[in-house]
């Protein structure tokens, strides 16, 4: 059932992959003039580009070397391209169709129409080259910001906590060790007290981080408290025992519907994430079943990927959830789609006692490109009563 269910949505997300990118190369064939070569090799190479990802994905399970990286790297910036050139192109179908009712094209233009189309196609070809650069600029630029929150409970032996937190790394074939090095070099900067990491450390399949030993650079995370995360929906799509095992291999404490006592002064709570019962068939333990036996009268952390469900935290008393998982979007304009579906898409929000802070991830997925949000490192400086 489960085999089932994955191959239904890997089919309907190749249909609409497909689809776009037929569109892209019937509208792209309009300005190439008929009988010209370039005609041919446009199509091979928009085909190329389109299947890349797809078959270094699926040559990358049973080998990984520089050509399987490669078609993989030259995938993720197409899926990118892809999408500005789509909306572009599309943006541009909606003024025909609006010309065709109401013409508004001057004349200058339907006399040249074709010299016209080529332009047109030059300057959508280089607006989308220099998103799509500047995009993957953003993505090696971490933004390290900090926050101040009070906490209205009784801290004690602590008055203050220092936490550094960041989530959605997706350490893989495109997000290895030199960004989680740049991570490491801010942590060992700022000192943080503890580390939480809520979901998508690995990105899919553990292999690429067994092959170039990413969870080297994890080891050398080191704070006062220790390093603590929770799973995220890729460690299940890439396989959750392995993920865990190597995690926990590499410095990192998984909290897996459980909690722990820090210092005697402060609950860290994490969850399992809600994919368990897409991938594995199971089922996670509602947050008041794992905070049974909890003091509430002492603070209570919260870690969980996924930001659904916000007023959960609320009623159980949690004073701090840190969530991930959204990427706010990632490329403009999914971020008005993440908006939409969840309440809380990126940033800091109070509710009663309860504060929530969903962060927009420090990696990406897919294409090493951000265009609706900036990879980020949050520092909370914590003041309990």
């Amino acid at each position: 059932m489960k085999f089932l269910n994955f191959l239904i949505f890997f089919s309907i997300v190749l249909t609409i992959h497909s689809a776009i990118n037929y569109y892209i190369i019937r509208r792209g064939l309009e300005i190439i003039p008929l009988g010209s070569p370039l005609r041919k090799y446009f199509v091979m190479i928009v085909i190329f580009l389109a299947a890349s990802f797809v078959i270094g994905r699926i040559l990358e399970n049973f080998t990984i070397n520089i050509f399987t990286s490669s078609l993989i790297w030259i995938g993720s910036f197409w899926l990118a391209i892809m999408t500005y050139l789509f909306l572009s192109i599309l943006v541009i179908d909606l003024i025909r169709v609006v010309n065709h009712f109401i013409n508004i094209t001057p004349s200058f233009i339907t006399n040249n129409v074709n010299q016209f189309k080529q332009w047109i196609g030059i300057f959508v070809l280089g607006l989308t080259s220099v998103v799509v650069i500047t995009g993957h600029i953003n993505t090696r630029i971490i933004n390290t910001k900090e926050l101040n929150i009070k906490l209205q409970k009784d801290g004690g032996n602590l008055k203050k906590l220092r936490a550094a937190v960041f989530s959605d790394i997706h350490l893989g074939t495109i997000i290895g060790r030199k960004h989680l090095q740049k991570i490491l070099k801010i942590l060992d900067e700022k000192k943080p007290d503890i580390i939480l990491i809520p979901g998508d450390i690995i990105d899919e399949d553990i292999k690429p981080v067994l092959k170039y030993n990413i969870g080297e650079v994890l080891l050398k995370f080191k704070a006062k408290y220790g390093v603590y995360a929770v799973t995220g929906n890729h460690e299940y799509i890439g396989g959750v025992k392995n993920a865990k095992k190597y995690l926990a291999e590499h410095n990192i404490n998984l909290l897996n519907d459980e909690y722990k006592l820090i210092d005697s002064s402060f609950y860290l709570i994490g969850r399992e994430d809600r994919a368990i019962s897409q991938f594995n068939g199971g089922k996670r333990r509602e947050l008041g079943e794992i905070m049974d036996g909890i003091d509430k009268a002492k603070p209570m952390i919260l870690m969980d990927h996924q930001p659904f469900n916000l007023e959960q935290a609320e009623q159980n008393g949690i004073d701090l959830q840190l969530s991930g998982h959204t990427h706010h979007g990632q490329l403009w304009p999914f971020n008005f789609i993440t908006k939409a579906v969840y309440e809380l898409s990126w940033g800091y929000l109070q509710k009663g006692n309860t504060h929530y802070y969903v962060s927009c991830g420090i990696g990406g997925w897919g294409p090493p490109v951000r265009t609706g949000s900036r990879p980020e490192l949050i520092i909370f400086n914590i003041e309990f009563e």
